[in-house]
């Protein structure tokens, strides 16, 4: 396959600020949990800063609450970390599952400051912190990509469902009933991906919404990695790559996905031109250092994910890349 660098002037030719990721050749610009360096993650103030800013997705995270709300979070449940009560404490880990707490119960908790004393405060120190922002639900998110008047901005959704843990979520079934049902009653399946490391969730999606693309996450290193080249795990919904020769890419294509999603450390130039053979994309995550961006738009990378869509615009301004136009809107 041509390197990047050979076809940017194609894609300049074809490309329009602001176009969605339909084109099989346009870079998808994601922001992760709507840019959680920036502002407080998947909140609809990070998500209006993002579509102000122009990104081609708004990258998030959802979860189903016990009386059946769907709503915007990165963790299964309170996050210690973020969740404060009405009194001001920070909620004691591990937090209680959103799946065990009304919708109601839920908005009681300011989720808009990081824990000072925190490793997730260290990690993103810049972050601009807003006192009394609550989690949003998923048709609320919607309702303000309405109002900003984007009609070309994506959203990348990840099912936060674990098969270690299942009294923390509904079962995949019911999970993915609620997600889909929330899409379509809000008219926005054609501008959605579903994505997961539970690729139970994602065989699912492919059963009863074939239209929607989704995206298989995997992690190959570190002390928790979700997929093994050698054997299925909990994970991967019963596919193995060691039946197709030890290939994700080509194990991912057994499966159904359109979009491959990988740790971007686990990602070499070779792996991104066997699945782009194979007719899938490849979306990185989570990219945040300059560098590493320029490197994986270099291998040749269809999208990055990255908790800094500020400083991914600015490298794929300079690589030759159509940037998306921004809709200004305030949550």
């Amino acid at each position: 396959m041509p390197s990047r660098a050979t076809t940017i002037p194609v894609l300049l030719s074809l490309l329009t600020a602001g176009q969605a990721m339909g084109s099989d050749l346009a870079f998808d610009l994601e922001a992760h949990r709507g840019g959680r360096a920036l502002l407080p993650e998947n909140t609809l103030p990070a998500f209006a800063h993002s579509l102000t800013m122009g990104v081609d997705t708004l990258e998030l995270d959802v979860g189903v609450t016990a009386d059946g709300q769907v709503i915007v979070s990165h963790e299964r449940g309170l996050n210690p970390d973020l969740a404060r009560r009405p009194d001001g404490a920070y909620v004691a880990p591990p937090g209680t599952p959103f799946v065990k707490l009304r919708l109601d119960e839920v908005r009681t908790y300011d989720v808009g400051r990081i824990r000072p004393d925190s490793a997730y405060s260290r990690q993103f120190p810049d972050q601009h912190a807003l006192p009394g922002t609550r989690i949003p639900t998923l048709p609320e998110l919607f309702a303000l990509v309405r109002k900003s008047g984007n009609t070309q901005v994506r959203f990348n959704i990840e099912t936060k469902i674990d098969p270690n843990h299942p009294d923390e979520t509904l079962d995949p079934q019911a999970f993915v009933a609620k997600l889909l049902g929330v899409i379509e009653t809000e008219g926005f399946s054609d501008r959605v991906m579903i994505q997961s490391f539970d690729w139970r969730t994602l065989l699912l999606v492919q059963q009863q919404a074939p239209k929607i693309p989704t995206v298989y996450l995997t992690l190959q290193r570190g002390s928790a990695p979700t997929v093994a080249l050698d054997k299925a795990t909990n994970w991967t919904a019963g596919f193995s790559p060691a039946d197709h020769g030890g290939s994700l890419p080509r194990t991912i294509k057994a499966a159904g996905g359109a979009i491959w999603s990988p740790y971007f450390g686990d990602v070499t130039a070779a792996l991104v031109t066997e699945a782009h053979a194979l007719g899938l994309r490849v979306v990185v995550w989570t990219v945040n250092k300059r560098e590493d961006m320029a490197r994986m738009i270099e291998i040749g990378v269809d999208g990055i994910i990255s908790d800094r869509p500020d400083l991914l615009r600015q490298v794929a301004g300079e690589k030759g890349i159509a940037l998306p136009a921004g809709t200004p809107v305030m949550p």
